[in-house]
This record gives structure tokens, sequence and C-alpha cells, in this order.
């Protein structure tokens, strides 16, 4: 397994593999690496013959009071986890190297219509950041297939459709979320929990399973399950920014007849705010 740190030798690496008929996959992280972002290694491996991990943490998609100094920054520590998965090169590269005028002054790439609803509402211009870093990511690395988690569903459905527009030769893939043994999602922000909050957290994914349920049994209320779903966050000590269900192609508000629905959170315990999802099929439409 090689650290590469800038684009000249990255380049050079891929054009080889490429030159030799090989599948290159790809997996975008800012490290600080859980069983999630292995686990989308392990699904990159899987379904190509060269893996590319990109460790980064993108200032772009961090917005005023955020985390960016603060965010972990365990490069030895993802190296030693990604080196018996089989991966074959680690970018690591400087913030220089991605933004070489500054993230200020770098072209923008903006999703509309997905970038400024849920998370992007309560987060103006994240998404901007991150459809931005991921079309220089897979300019750099050009890959055959790029591997995302589904627990950010949102941005999974960003860059799918930036992908479709921009008409990049990439194939997306979802992988299913990382659960701890309670249900909580994996994420690198759990970190931020106190042993307290830890307990409260997993209240998440038990609400985001009993609002599916009432979903499943029908006929349901989406704006009263919705506000249900939001009470009861808060009343378990969560700060909910929003507790929505939206259909799944598209993130958009579920019309009569959609079968094919999620559930969608982000709430703040303590100083760290989780996001978390559930994708529901309806047995029959949505009424």
């Amino acid at each position: 397994m090689h650290t590469i740190n800038r684009l000249t030798e990255l380049r050079q690496q891929v054009r080889e593999w490429h030159r030799q008929g090989l599948e290159v996959g790809f997996v975008p992280t800012m490290g600080s690496l859980h069983d999630g972002h292995l686990a989308l290694v392990k699904a990159a491996r899987a379904r190509s013959d060269r893996v590319v991990v990109s460790i980064f943490v993108n200032p772009m998609q961090f917005g005023p009071g955020e985390d960016f100094d603060s965010y972990p920054r365990t490069l030895d520590a993802d190296c030693a986890q990604l080196l018996p998965l089989g991966v074959d090169a680690v970018f690591a590269p400087p913030v220089r190297e991605v933004y070489p005028d500054g993230d200020q002054l770098s072209t923008r790439v903006e999703v509309p219509g997905l970038s400024d609803i849920l998370c992007g509402s309560y987060r103006p211009g994240h998404f901007v950041g991150v459809a931005t870093v991921v079309a220089k990511m897979f300019n750099m690395v050009a890959p055959d297939l790029a591997v995302f988690g589904k627990k950010d569903y949102q941005q999974l459905a960003v860059i799918r459709r930036m992908v479709r527009d921009l008409n990049f030769p990439v194939q997306v893939v979802g992988v299913d979320t990382v659960r701890e043994g309670d249900g909580l999602a994996r994420s690198s922000r759990n970190a931020y929990l106190s042993a307290e909050e830890r307990e409260t957290a997993s209240q998440i994914y038990a609400t985001l399973r009993e609002a599916a349920e009432w979903l499943k049994a029908g006929p349901a209320d989406v704006a009263a399950l919705e506000a249900w779903g939001r009470e009861r966050l808060d009343g378990r000590g969560f700060r909910t920014d929003y507790f929505s269900i939206r259909r799944q192609a598209d993130l958009q508000p579920p019309a009569p007849g959609d079968r094919e629905l999620v559930i969608l959170t982000a709430a703040r315990l303590g100083s760290a705010r989780l996001i978390d999802n559930l994708e529901v099929s309806l047995p029959g439409p949505l009424a």
C-alpha cells in the first residue's frame, strides 16, 4: 500500500493501472476511520481490481463555527486499518494540492434542488463544498467506480445527481449504514459524545424504526408523523433540526402513490450533530 501526497504521482499510478486494463475503485473519506468506512473499502475491493482511499479533511464543507480545526486527524492509525484490507493507494494530499489558490477562490459545484434542503438548510454551503471536493477528487483519481455510505443519504443523492448532470464516467455505489449494537450509526463524531449522551444517542435509530413501522402499517399522516418524530427526540434531550419523510429517488416530499420512502433526521446532542436515516418500502402506495 502506497501513501501518495501529490497529484502527479497519483495520476501516474492510476494511468498505469488503466493501461493494464484494471478497474479502479475509489473511497473518499475525511479520515478518523471506523467500521463504517471499512465497509465501504471492502465493497470497493470486491468490485475493483485496484482501490484508492483518499483521506482529506475538506475545509470547503465546514461552515463558520463548525469543527474543522478540531476534526480528528489520525492518518497513521487510518493507514494501519486500511493495510490488511488490500488497499493499493492512500491519497492524503495537503490542502494546497486540492485548492492551489485556497478554497475560497476555487471553482464551485452546486446541485440545485438537493443542496439547500434538509441538512443544506441548516449548513449553508455544506453540499457545495461536498460536491466541489468530490468532483475534484473524481478528476484527480479518475476512478471507474466510487463507494459512499448511505448514512449521509443526502450526500449520496447530491453526488449521484452531480455525476449524472456532469457526465462523470463513474459508477456510484451506495453501501448500507454500519451500526453499533444498539443501532447508533457509526460516525467519527460519536467520539464527541459523553457516556450519558452516547446512551441517549441510540434513541435516534429507535425513533426512526418506530416511525417506519407506522408508515408501513398505513395509512399515515406524513406531517403528523414528522412532528411526532421531532417531539420524540426533543423530549429525550436532543435539539432536533429536522425529522422528515421524503422520496428515496429525489428527496422531495412524498406524493400519493409513492412507495419507496426514506425517513431522515439530524439532531444535536451535546456538542455533536448526529444524522441518520432509514429507507422504507411501503406494502402499498402512499395514500
